[in-house]
């Protein structure tokens, strides 16, 4: 599945050709602060390699999100992660500061989501929150999520919420 669309949103599978936006995205430090940091540009690409990777190996991942204009306003997909030692199917999502607060992450999210119905085998999908992106956890809640539990994530403090089948 290399596209779809819901109302107001494009979604490709994430190519090189996107790294140029990938970069502005990952170097915005408010964006960042709940990924790890900021990246600088050799990681972005380093991101995308492993991203582009991901979609080899398991026919699935990050799509580029675009408005009708073409507008790039983030990336967002279906990745197979490891959540404190246990293989997870996650559902992740990053909006420019721009597209922040117009719903455009519960549009993303619930087409996820049926995507993953659709189309996965997995018996649930997990959403992983950094501490203090309540943003975030209210999208998932509106998606039919429910908080799981702490846990740790890439060295930091985070929630999992869980949508079971």
């Amino acid at each position: 599945m290399d596209s779809f669309a819901t109302s107001r949103l494009k979604a490709t599978r994430l190519a090189r050709e996107d790294l140029p936006d990938l970069v502005q995205l990952h170097l915005d430090g408010e964006v960042s602060r709940f990924l790890g940091g900021v990246r600088t540009p050799t990681q972005t690409a380093t991101y995308l390699e492993t991203s582009l990777r991901h979609w080899a190996d398991h026919g699935l991942g990050l799509w580029t999100l675009r408005t009708d204009d073409g507008a790039f306003v983030g990336r967002a997909g279906l990745r197979h992660v490891e959540l404190e030692g246990v293989p997870e199917l996650e559902v992740a999502y990053t909006f420019v500061r721009s597209a922040w607060q117009q719903g455009f992450a519960t549009e993303i999210a619930k087409a996820l989501v049926e995507v993953w119905e659709k189309r996965c085998s997995e018996p649930s999908l997990v959403g992983i929150v950094m501490k203090g992106n309540l943003s975030s956890e209210r999208v998932l809640l509106k998606t039919g999520f429910s908080y799981e539990r702490d846990a740790l994530f890439h060295d930091a403090q985070c929630s999992a919420f869980r949508r079971v089948r």
